[in-house]
């Protein structure tokens, strides 16, 4: 998960590719970086931490131009303590291309080995996004010929032959020196991807995002969701033009709902709030048809984005809701932390508990998920410490028990507390009093209702074990499983 952007507009986009960075900032919090351009040169910066700290007065000044790029980063492909797996990525030819990558790509050893012993192509990290950059530069370079003009057809038959090549998820901004703005998704739809506009008195401006909240926030207005498959071409003087692969079929991830994107945010036609607030309405039915629960006095949230599904259960059961949890703003998401440690650390720092919303009360935490379980049992354990009588759990999305491999770290199912186990044994490691889960059928529901029934068929691995591109089998997953834990072994053997 990571998040992207891309401007084309009539004065510097410096600052508002900066701005939509901090509005995008939850989406990966380990490396910040922007590239702009101007009269076909590339000015960037990028670096590892938060886009606050990244970027500086000195940094800004330099970033000249009217059309540029950004992204910040959470890894799950490569190092997160690499600085030159910042991104956006640069490729030197043809002409000069700058991208950032939103997603995972599933075939990345297969296309390394490829661009290496036919391409001759060397890549100086072990990021997926590189291998992307160089298939989509290496593709282009087939189809621009010197001294014919260069066209949006170059663009979009190039990307096409991405499509036939990469396997897994993609959204992808870039530059092309000299020409423009292109950005794409794979045939799929699993990561997020959307444009808008900006009326000015020069003509449109156009902007790119992950996440519509980027573009609403800074004065464009939402134009649509990137198809599957779709790509796009903008020139310097805004000219659009896009093209879809007919080969394409909308299964965005179903945890951008749960948990990844704002939840003020809209993403291919159902608002992130909405559909959290209709899970805990499902959640409450399954509650109310369970008697174990009917001594429930008061629901308390996990924040921040379990908020809606926890209010919404609240009304549904007739029971108060209350904030039992402070939350420092000024520690990171702890999903999104690299390392089991540091994310165990981070909790008991990011939330304090009101005692006296716990003291002598059965109280019913809720969660948008439970994936280690680190967090639960710190959260469960912090509501004892303060007097709850009983705790019980609930989480609004299924139990999270495979490997997701398009963009999300949860690469080892073993490090899932739900893998292999029932309810009733995550109650016990979490060291609640009961547990409930949300039934996938209705988490499905719940975002299709908020789409309008525009939405039905989702990527949902990470609760269904089903892999929507094809490739991924229990070998794969053993590869995967043998060279994480290799990489974690030598990190180990370093440090």
């Amino acid at each position: 998960m990571c998040g992207v952007v891309g401007i084309v507009a009539y004065r510097p986009v410096n600052q508002t590719l900066y701005d939509a960075l901090l509005l995008l900032q939850h989406r990966g919090q380990d490396a910040a970086g922007i590239a702009t351009e101007e009269a076909s040169l590339f000015y960037s910066w990028k670096a590892r931490g938060l886009v606050q700290n990244v970027f500086h007065t000195r940094h800004m000044r330099d970033l000249v131009g009217n059309i540029g790029i950004g992204h910040c980063r959470y890894p799950t492909a490569g190092s997160s303590e690499n600085e030159l797996e910042a991104q956006p990525l640069y490729v030197n030819a043809p002409f000069g291309i700058m991208l950032g990558h939103n997603g995972n790509l599933t075939n990345c050893e297969e296309l390394r080995r490829v661009l290496f012993q036919t391409g001759m192509r060397h890549l100086n990290t072990q990021s997926d996004s590189e291998v992307l950059l160089n298939i989509f530069a290496q593709e282009l370079a087939d189809r621009v010929h010197a001294g014919k003009p260069f066209t949006d057809k170059h663009v979009f038959d190039s990307v096409e032959a991405v499509h036939r090549r990469c396997r897994g998820a993609y959204a992808v901004v870039g530059l092309i020196a000299g020409h423009g703005l292109f950005a794409f998704r794979d045939p799929f739809g699993i990561r997020p991807l959307m444009f808008g506009k900006q009326e000015t008195e020069e003509g449109t401006s156009w902007m790119v995002a992950s996440e519509s909240v980027a573009l609403e926030a800074l004065g464009y207005s939402v134009v649509r969701d990137v198809a599957p498959g779709e790509a796009l071409f903008i020139t310097y003087d805004g000219k659009f033009s896009s093209h879809k692969t007919t080969d394409a079929r909308l299964n965005p991830c179903i945890f951008e709902y749960v948990y990844l994107a704002r939840p003020d945010s809209t993403i291919d036609g159902a608002l992130v709030y909405d559909a959290r607030v209709r899970m805990g309405n499902k959640l409450a039915e399954k509650i109310k048809a369970n008697p174990r629960f009917d001594d429930i006095d008061v629901v308390i949230p996990i924040p921040d984005s379990s908020r809606p599904s926890a209010m919404e259960l609240a009304r549904a059961i007739d029971v108060p809701y209350r904030e039992g949890f402070v939350k420092n703003r000024y520690v990171g998401r702890t999903f999104i932390m690299p390392g089991q440690a540091l994310r165990k650390k981070s909790v008991r720092q990011k939330l304090n508990p009101v005692p006296s919303e716990f003291k002598d009360k059965v109280v019913l935490l809720v969660d948008d998920s439970i994936v280690r379980g680190t967090t639960s049992q710190e959260i469960v354990q912090m509501a004892r410490d303060v007097g709850a009588k009983k705790v019980y759990f609930a989480s609004a999305s299924p139990p999270v028990r495979y490997s997701n491999v398009y963009g999300i770290d949860m690469p080892l199912a073993e490090e899932l507390v739900a893998h292999g186990r029932s309810e009733e044994e995550v109650a016990k490691i979490i060291g609640a009093d009961a547990l409930i889960y949300q039934d996938i059928d209705a988490l499905i529901e719940s975002v299709s209702e908020a789409s309008g029934g525009k939405l039905s068929k989702f990527e949902t691995s990470c609760f269904s074990g089903e892999y929507i591109t094809g490739d991924i089998d229990s070998a794969y997953l053993k590869r995967l499983y043998d060279q994480t834990t290799k990489y974690r072994a030598a990190k180990k053997e370093e440090d």
